[in-house]
């Protein structure tokens, strides 16, 4: 899960293996596989970032 911030201010976590896009038009538009559409304060660099982190994280917890 990554941590992120709706505009008014609360952050929440969002499990990232339910993102189906994320787009800046300007602010950050996540696109879930629902169809659901959440718009967060982080720009996409910085979620793409989460997730590729998150990614690694669990890589390092999982059997070779």
């Amino acid at each position: 899960m990554i941590k992120l911030t709706r505009l008014n201010g609360t952050e929440f976590l969002l499990n990232c293996d339910l993102i189906k896009c994320v787009e800046e038009k300007p602010d950050s538009v996540v696109t879930l596989l629902s169809g659901e559409k959440m718009v967060v304060k982080e720009d996409t660099d910085a979620i793409v970032s989460r997730v590729v982190e998150y990614g690694r994280l669990l890589r390092a917890f999982a059997p070779a």
